[in-house]
């Protein structure tokens, strides 16, 4: 077990340190957003439910990527890995152009049905041309991420990570309030400095991928029509599984908006504060899974086991500890993320219901993406949707009628433990009979 233990730390602390930089300098983006005033945060807030829906799509043919390159090397094929390697790449970057247009054409009736009033609106649409940019670009350098991630190598996609955030903590005061006699572009500053660093990241992720023989350049046709059925098998279901986070994010701000401006700005506050304290949780979702699609493809399904036991342990201990720290700092937080009083407030609130809860979220996630990379993406999607469907949104609706901003941060709670407790049951009793049967052949 400790060897086991020491693996799993060496696979997992790079991603932690890069979700970490990555995440954080989401929140430096709305730490900053939010001196321009309590509207351009909003604006902001509002585009945050389809920046994770494309996110969601992109971490969906991620999962794909990383699942069925492992088990393919698992099972000793390096040629065909290459090759899947090359169509994921080129398919992928033009699968998330195509969803970058759409999300622009639709714009103004996605953003008033959010509940954004014709201000807010005029403020988004400044913003949403360049975070469509970054997001693009973001997308094509995670693809990069989830290749490298399915060969074992978790170090340079933390690099990255960290070196993209550094990049964006210098751009974005820059873009945003300008320097000298230059007064810089405000809310839009804050994408283009997204943007940038994305762009060099893909440029060092290029690079290095120059120097692996990871990808091929002849039989991607014949490769095409082999692997586009198992290949959609997976990633068609992990779609729908990351594509139900942003439509609950859009339904949740929309429950949030009638509460306010300043509910929606501390709600959206607190959204990147979630990502950002799940770092250690997101690291596993992404270190985990092509592990467990090795030992998949090689049949080892009592270090599966093993494997499981240890990380949800850690997750689950690690993000209770985080959570409380966190509950007993939350007005310190709130000063520290926002300059308006109302909204200091209410975040206060928020953080201290939401954050001990993600210790639960957490092992719902790590089930989700562990069912993913385990052949099981139809009850990674059925997990997600009793998660956000069942538990989460239903108690947060529930809450915000009966008390307002205090009754959202109890009802998102409690969907949150009562969703880690569902996904934790039906995950063991599965792979229970798994081992089961296995034992037996």
């Amino acid at each position: 077990m400790s060897s086991l233990r020491r693996q799993l730390w060496q696979q997992t602390w790079p991603m932690a340190i890069g979700v970490l930089s990555l995440l954080g300098f989401q929140l430096v983006d709305s730490a900053f957003i939010a001196r321009l005033g309590t509207q351009p945060l909003a604006a902001q807030s509002f585009t945050f439910p389809l920046s994770f829906l494309i996110i969601g799509v992109q971490v969906g043919l991620g999962i794909a990527i990383a699942a069925l390159i492992s088990r393919t090397l698992g099972a000793g094929d390096t040629a065909r890995a290459r090759r899947l390697g090359s169509l994921v790449l080129v398919g992928g970057s033009a699968l998330m152009a195509l969803l970058m247009l759409i999300m622009w054409a639709a714009q103004t009736p996605i953003f008033t049905l959010l509940g954004a009033d014709v201000p807010t609106r005029e403020l988004i649409r400044g913003y949403w041309a360049p975070q469509l940019v970054a997001n693009w670009l973001g997308a094509v350098l995670y693809f990069g991420y989830s290749l490298f991630r399915a060969h074992g190598d978790t170090r340079l996609p933390g690099k990255l990570m960290v070196l993209t955030s550094l990049i964006n903590l210098v751009l974005d005061p820059l873009l945003i309030f300008g320097v000298g006699d230059w007064s810089g572009w405000g809310l839009p500053g804050a994408a283009w400095a997204t943007a940038l660093a994305f762009a060099i990241g893909i440029w060092f992720l290029v690079v290095r991928l120059r120097a692996h023989d990871w990808l091929a350049r002849s039989g991607l046709r014949e490769e095409m029509r082999a692997s586009a059925v198992p290949f959609m098998a997976i990633a068609g279901p992990a779609m729908i599984s990351q594509l139900m986070p942003p439509l609950s994010a859009m339904l949740a701000t929309s429950i949030v908006a009638k509460l306010g401006e300043t509910a929606v700005a501390a709600w959206g506050l607190a959204s990147r504060l979630e990502t950002l304290s799940l770092m250690v949780v997101l690291a596993l979702t992404m270190s985990l899974p092509p592990w467990l699609g090795r030992c998949y493809g090689a049949g080892d399904w009592p270090r599966i086991d093993a494997l499981m036991r240890l990380a949800v342990r850690t997750a689950v201990i690690w993000q209770l500890a985080l959570g409380c720290v966190m509950a007993l700092a939350a007005p310190w937080i709130a000063v520290a993320l926002s300059g308006n009083p109302e909204i200091r407030d209410e975040l206060a609130t928020l953080i201290r219901w939401l954050l001990p809860s993600y210790s639960l979220l957490g092992l719902c996630m790590l089930v989700v993406s562990a069912s993913n990379a385990l052949g099981w993406p139809v009850r990674a999607m059925l997990l997600s949707f009793m998660r956000l469907f069942v538990c989460y949104l239903p108690c947060l609706a529930v809450g915000a009628w009966l008390s307002g901003i205090f009754g959202v941060a109890w009802g998102a709670a409690l969907g949150n433990v009562l969703a880690g407790g569902l996904a934790w049951g039906i995950f063991r009793r599965s792979l229970t009979l798994r081992m089961a049967a296995h034992s037996n052949t």
